[in-house]
């Protein structure tokens, strides 16, 4: 019986595929047979990432939350790579002032808030949109995959920011990365059902709390509220991902992949 979850042949895009997640996510499909496009903001990392992945791999700048951007980069992809197979779509961002990101949600800017809708969901929408076209007119029964949050299903937990901090500041989780976390939800199903009968399936992966630089009482705080009692690694985001990019989930679309230790089981 043939592997199913083998991508040998296929073309994957992946969009934040220079950031924390958005690189292991490259590895894995990578050493799953894909060719690989790396897009990320920074083109500079994009190519440093994909050089790591070897000759199946290329590096492509792109600011998902511009819409000229968005369509040239898959252009590239399409020019270097003649398909596209499946889209990782998981390109967010804190904006380069994480103060103002985790401002107080009394004193929080419209600009902020704004610029990070502009590519959590913004973004989303736009490369969804380029990427299903050539997926459209090349025949393919294509998979998407998108990135949301354990803060797009259910509310934070608050009480585990106390005394915590991240990147030399106080953390919290603002308003708007719940709400466009949960905009992808949604977009997720929307996209599901528009795209089904087309044979391109649409899910969506949500991860818990991934260990990255928190500091210790954040991480202790954070573990005492999942029954698994601890944070994620990186890596154990990949085989879900996996699963949802490949033919092992041949009957699966619309579904919310949560990955959080059991975090919204209680």
């Amino acid at each position: 019986m043939a592997d199913v979850s083998r991508l040998d042949g296929q073309v994957a895009l992946v969009t934040g595929g220079a950031g924390i997640l958005g690189r292991r996510f490259c590895e894995g499909l990578a050493e799953a047979g894909a060719s690989v496009a790396v897009v990320d903001l920074f083109g500079d990392a994009a190519g440093e990432a994909a050089a790591e992945l070897g000759a199946s791999a290329a590096g492509f700048a792109c600011d998902v939350s511009d819409a000229a951007s968005v369509k040239a980069c898959v252009a590239a992809v399409m020019e270097r790579f003649g398909r596209i197979d499946i889209l990782i779509n998981n390109a967010a961002t804190k904006t380069d002032d994480v103060r103002a990101c985790m401002a107080p949600f009394e004193d929080y800017s419209i600009e902020t808030w704004r610029e990070i809708m502009s590519v959590n969901i913004d973004g989303m929408f736009l490369m969804a949109q380029a990427v299903g076209k050539t997926m459209l007119a090349g025949g393919i029964k294509g998979r998407i995959v998108q990135t949301a949050s354990i803060y797009g299903v259910v509310g934070p937990d608050n009480r585990i920011y106390e005394g915590s901090s991240y990147l030399g500041g106080p953390i919290n989780t603002p308003a708007v990365y719940s709400a466009s976390k949960a905009a992808v939800v949604g977009f997720t199903k929307w996209l599901a059902t528009y795209w089904a009968d087309k044979g391109i399936r649409v899910n969506c992966i949500v991860p818990g709390g991934v260990s990255s630089g928190q500091n210790g009482v954040f991480n202790d705080l954070y573990s005492a509220r999942v029954p698994m009692g601890r944070m994620a690694r990186a890596e154990e985001m990949v085989p879900p991902l996996l699963f949802l990019a490949s033919e092992a989930s041949s009957y699966v679309t619309g579904h919310v992949l949560m990955v959080d230790g059991g975090w919204t089981a209680w």
